[in-house]
């Protein structure tokens, strides 16, 4: 079983912990020539693709390198500007390397922020009362499994979309959670969580669900 991320939502619904485990990269390198087929846009520090697509190239994806030569913002690593360099014709053919965009810290917190009420509409939603809200969000590409415990902090992991239900792993993540974060003197609660033993155990932890599975945790 693969373990892509966990998170940890505080009962105000403040991300307050996140552990990004395995990071599916999707990279494409390929060789174009004038004009490009699709339209690239700076958006957020990043060139992104904001039009077409081509061999697993599509809309969202980021410019990684021209010609092997890297890039930040819309700047390559030699100094040229990545849209000057590409809009001159005789710089064609030209190699470039797109890849899916890496979330920024900013992103998770915006995105556990929507969760929240998502998870609170669920709750609302039930025809009968006292609904544990959302359990699992199942897509075609991975599954969020939620446990939220009775003071409200929620625990999410994505994982890749099997028919396990992650039940054992999110309570072995919640008593880890109890031993290192909680029971240390220098936490806070409702605070971002900077606990050295609970990162090391719970890579530990998913480490060992990747090796062996959840019968052994």
């Amino acid at each position: 079983m693969i373990v892509y991320s966990v998170y940890i939502v505080s009962k105000s619904g403040g991300l307050i912990f996140n552990y990004d485990h395995t990071v599916s990269k999707v990279e494409v390198e390929q060789t174009f020539s004038y004009p490009l087929e699709f339209k690239l846009v700076n958006e957020n520090k990043r060139v992104i693709v904001s039009f077409g697509q081509r061999d697993g190239i599509i809309v969202g994806h980021v410019l990684m390198s021209v010609n092997g030569i890297s890039l930040t913002g819309q700047q390559l690593d030699d100094g040229k500007d990545v849209f000057e360099v590409l809009e001159n014709s005789e710089n064609y053919p030209v190699s470039l390397k797109f890849g899916r965009p890496k979330m920024t810290t900013n992103e998770k917190i915006f995105l556990a922020s929507m969760f929240y009420p998502l998870f609170a509409i669920a709750s609302q939603l039930s025809p009968e009362p006292k609904s544990s809200g959302i359990e699992i969000l199942e897509t075609d590409t991975f599954k969020l499994h939620c446990f939220q415990t009775l003071t409200g902090v929620k625990f999410m992991v994505v994982a890749e979309p099997t028919d396990i239900k992650l039940d054992v792993l999110l309570n072995r993540i919640y008593e880890l959670y109890a031993d290192y974060v909680l029971k240390n003197p220098f936490y806070s609660l409702e605070m971002p969580i900077r606990c050295e033993l609970f990162d090391q155990n719970l890579q530990l932890l998913l480490e060992q669900v990747e090796k062996s599975g959840l019968a052994n945790i």
